[in-house]
């Protein structure tokens, strides 16, 4: 019956082994879950911070593209304005030079007769 009991008290010694490794593990995996947890919060706020820088640079280089299109455009429709302008001139000032010999010798034909 020696022989008994005391297969018996290594079988309980065995188990009682195997709680206490069983719940070492069940400790650290709840440590393991606890840190991932602050990993992936700390990589999502990362991850939410990155995407913010991200976004306010392809805003600004967005905005800066517009702007650069809306002066060129400028450029071109104040070119565009100069040239009639300078065109509009060159034609009345041909046309005046044109009408100002007619009228002073037409001018000068009934004073001198």
């Amino acid at each position: 019956m020696e022989n008994g009991q005391s297969s018996l008290r290594q079988a309980q010694q065995d188990v009682e082994d195997i709680k206490v490794i069983m719940l070492d593990n069940i400790n650290k995996a709840d440590e393991r879950a606890g840190k991932l947890g602050e990993l992936e919060d700390r990589a999502d706020k990362l991850l939410s911070e990155q995407f913010s820088k991200t976004s306010t640079k392809v805003k600004q280089k967005k905005r800066w593209e517009n702007i650069k299109y809306k002066v060129i455009i400028a450029a071109v429709v104040a070119a565009v304005l100069l040239g009639i302008i300078v065109a509009v001139a060159v034609s009345l000032s041909r046309e005046d030079s044109k009408n100002t010999p007619e009228d002073t010798s037409a001018a000068q034909a009934p004073g001198d007769g």
